[in-house]
């Protein structure tokens, strides 16, 4: 796979599909703009070399043309990180977008209307990435966060560049952080898999066997793995269709010598809400009417004992309902773990928005060594899995 830095793009209109997917306020202004941010280096390099540039990217989950998802609103926030007057195609693949494309001149910056206004962006339609290919000469994509997603804008438009498609910054440095992961990892290695369901991480929980030292399982997924062992969960979140995978799992740990990781210890509470009545439950059966919303002090312990061994650590998932206050302690203690594993030479991974939402509110992001921008995607390279957007743009 090339990269930008393989290619000078003097004179060249680029298109960049980035991942602008940033969460916005009732009055629509962007409020937090590290997707942006990350995508700078990859413009300001085809800027720099003389080119101009055509970025792409989408917004939230549009099921028509609807005003809060148009990518308007970010302008305000690029023309000031950039420097410079963005210009705006309202119409994707219209009339309005192509005048514009082809009138560009080298150091200008031109944004895409929100691509899921089209349908034939999630389809992944052939046509319409024909005809956003025809904007540009050369096609970059840095949207590492869409890459596992087989979309026209992602997977399909790159049929159309042959030899003049590469990565960009971010989805470059993306695949080399986890691939070191998977391939150069220094023992002990430690992932912690978090989260709601059970089955939105099988795939990278079995993959993840053939690598770690240790699994550890925390969030509500852990529950499913209790009831698989027969413990009480009372109300707390179980996939019942899910129960003989875990069940797998926990024998394919033992066979393969990873020691698995289950919480010994819980924050319950009497409903869910933020201002349930809560207790701290020494053991793991939880009572009846009684829900695990967060791990407890001697699971903690064991957790940071694990991370401060371990040479390779992975976290994704939170490890209990950390939007709340009342169970956030868990999820902020793992995140300031992972610091002061970093510190001490530990090589840190983390990805999935919620573990990240949690390094960024304990402060601690820079701290460690690589925080990924896409969830989904990270997860699905985790699990073993070649990227759709990632293998479009090898020849």
């Amino acid at each position: 796979m090339k990269t930008i830095d393989d290619f000078n793009f003097k004179n060249q209109k680029v298109l960049v599909r980035v991942d602008f997917n940033v969460p916005l306020d009732d009055r629509f202004h962007v409020t937090d703009d590290t997707r942006i941010r990350r995508a700078l280096p990859t413009i300001n390099k085809i800027l720099n070399d003389g080119g101009s540039v055509i970025l792409m990217s989408h917004l939230g989950r549009p099921k028509e043309r609807e005003d809060k998802y148009s990518l308007r609103h970010i302008i305000p926030v690029l023309e000031k990180l950039l420097n410079r007057k963005i210009i705006f195609g309202s119409d994707i693949i219209g009339e309005d977008s192509r005048t514009k494309a082809r009138n560009l001149k080298p150091g200008d910056v031109m944004l895409l209307e929100n691509l899921r206004f089209h349908p034939g962006e999630k389809k992944g339609d052939v046509e319409f990435a024909r005809q956003l290919a025809q904007l540009g000469d050369f096609y970059v994509n840095d949207a590492f966060g869409t890459a596992h997603r087989a979309h026209a804008s992602t997977a399909v438009i790159a049929r159309f560049f042959p030899g003049k498609k590469a990565a960009g910054y971010l989805l470059a440095d993306e695949v080399k952080n986890i691939e070191k992961v998977l391939r150069e990892n220094e023992k002990p290695f430690t992932a912690i898999i978090g989260g709601a369901k059970v089955s939105s991480k099988l795939g990278v929980l079995k993959n993840l066997l053939n690598l770690v030292d240790n699994l550890i399982i925390v969030g509500g997924m852990t529950f499913t793995f209790l009831k698989a062992l027969g413990y009480e969960t009372g109300n707390s979140l179980v996939e019942p269709d899910l129960i003989d995978e875990a069940n797998r799992i926990i024998k394919q740990a033992r066979e393969k010598g990873v020691n698995l990781v289950l919480p010994e210890d819980f924050v319950i509470a009497d409903r869910f809400a933020p201002d349930a009545r809560t207790r701290l439950l020494k053991g793991r059966n939880i009572p009846e009417n009684w829900m695990g919303l967060d791990i407890g002090p001697d699971t903690l312990q064991k957790i940071k004992d694990l991370i401060l061994q371990s040479k390779t650590i992975v976290w994704n998932g939170p490890a209990g309902v950390f939007e709340w206050d009342t169970f956030a302690r868990g999820t902020e203690e793992i995140a300031r773990y992972l610091a002061q594993a970093t510190r001490e030479g530990a090589y840190t991974l983390v990805g999935g928005g919620d573990s990240v939402a949690a390094l960024k509110k304990a402060g601690l992001e820079d701290a460690v060594s690589y925080v990924s921008t896409g969830g989904g995607a990270m997860l699905e390279m985790l699990e073993g899995k070649e990227l759709p957007g990632i293998k479009a743009l090898k020849e």
